[in-house]
């Protein structure tokens, strides 16, 4: 699959844009890392189909990747019943030295 059908759009939220700008010292455990940004992406991608297309295209160094099923919501229109469609969220955790200008 090729690494821009890969990322579709980068979700900015309110939540998303408090994430981007929290970083984590390192402790004795984890290394420092960066903040957290959050993409939708194709439903068939794995995490390491979006980690190797995020670091390509925004040429950052990605620490972790998350992904979450998103299902879609059921709406009325009139008499009518139908859903809306259901998408893949990623959110990504990158290196303290790394960051996305987007958020």
């Amino acid at each position: 699959m090729d690494i821009h059908l890969i990322i579709k759009r980068p979700l900015v939220t309110e939540k998303g844009t408090y994430q981007s700008t929290q970083s984590f010292a390192a402790t004795a455990h984890k290394r420092a890392r960066g903040g957290s940004f959050a993409f939708e992406v194709h439903p068939d991608a794995s995490k390491p189909m979006i980690k190797e297309a995020i670091e390509k295209i925004y040429n950052v160094n990605v620490l972790s990747v998350r992904t979450a099923n998103r299902l879609g919501k059921s709406r009325r229109v009139r008499m009518t019943r139908g859903k809306t469609r259901g998408w893949k969220k990623a959110v990504i955790s990158l290196d303290a030295n790394s960051h996305i200008d987007l958020f």
